[in-house]
């Protein structure tokens, strides 16, 4: 089967389930064999060595798409299914676009619209998506390899939660201005043995500072979609003349955390469950001793910012 994948969270899944697309979307970057694959898409806003505010203002001055899809090379890989999302209006071509580039093709490929905007749902479009691809038995497999892992987090969590309460958890997915994660954080940081009230219920939304500052978190995750984690750390610098903030709980305690936004915790793939681990990390590391399979592995996912570097 011929697939094609706009989004990277649906890329590093269909290669996970032994699926490798035709063409990938220009943000794919996850595992490294989809560098070599046809590029379908591109934006005009420059991404690269731009500050947080700088790419905010960009995307806030396009007129128009902000991601363009190249519907001749598309045509030209002749896919039997397209796979994009309509999650998220600012993370990838408009999902309305993608049905029309689709009807415009002959044989017409099926479209699959992944549109999770839960915890729970991120892990179903495991089995919705390998049925789609004819992948059917490594999406169980999957599947069961990801609840295993869930279940040793939730387990360790009501350990933690027992012993030291729910921290007042706050996740950034962006810094300036301050939006605070939606969709599937707060479901991770309740699964994580967190107080996610701070989250909001639906998408991500901006925040002002000053409510951030009120509610006080005693752990603070900073992890921009689509900054990996050096580019976290910077981010978390940004935030250091911001009135209030020598005062949060967070920072007075060491409890500042810089996450991989590019892998991690904006993505909804299978990889949300490595971000679930990496939360509980951050949230009871007390608890998280063996967690991951190899220790050396979380030094990439995340980062205890020093309080005297910023």
């Amino acid at each position: 089967m011929h697939v094609a994948s706009l989004l990277p969270s649906a890329t590093e899944l269909l290669v996970a389930l032994g699926v490798e697309p035709v063409g990938v979307s220009h943000s794919c970057d996850h595992p490294p064999v989809v560098d070599a694959l046809p590029t379908l898409t591109s934006t005009v806003v420059d991404h690269a060595d731009r500050s947080a505010a700088d790419i905010d203002a960009q995307m806030r001055s396009v007129e128009g798409a902000a991601y363009d899809l190249d519907v001749d090379r598309l045509g030209a890989l002749d896919p039997d299914c397209l796979v994009t999302q309509a999650t998220c209006d600012v993370c990838a071509v408009d999902a309305s676009a993608v049905e029309a580039a689709a009807a415009s093709l002959t044989p017409t490929p099926e479209v699959v619209t992944l549109d999770p905007h839960s915890f729970e749902e991120v892990l179903a479009d495991v089995t919705r998506l390998g049925a789609a691809v004819d992948a059917r038995e490594a999406a169980a497999s999957l599947s069961a390899s990801l609840s295993a892992r869930v279940d040793r987090v939730r387990e360790r969590a009501v350990a933690a939660v027992d012993a030291t309460g729910r921290p007042r958890t706050a996740v950034l997915d962006w810094t300036d201005p301050p939006i605070r994660g939606g969709h599937w954080v707060s479901d991770m940081i309740a699964l994580a043995g967190g107080d996610p009230s701070f989250q909001p219920a639906g998408a991500s939304e901006p925040v002002a500072w000053a409510d951030l500052c009120a509610y006080d978190p005693a752990v603070l995750v900073v992890a921009p979609c689509g900054f990996e984690v050096d580019r976290a750390a910077e981010a978390v610098t940004t935030l250091r003349d911001r009135p209030g903030w020598s005062e949060l709980t967070a920072v007075e305690t060491g409890r500042v955390y810089a996450v991989d936004g590019n892998a991690l915790v904006n993505r909804p793939s299978h990889r949300l469950v490595e971000s679930l681990e990496t939360l509980f990390a951050c949230l009871h590391p007390a608890h998280a001793a063996g967690l991951f399979e190899d220790a050396a592995e979380e030094a990439p996912r995340m980062r205890r910012v020093s309080v005297a570097s910023v």
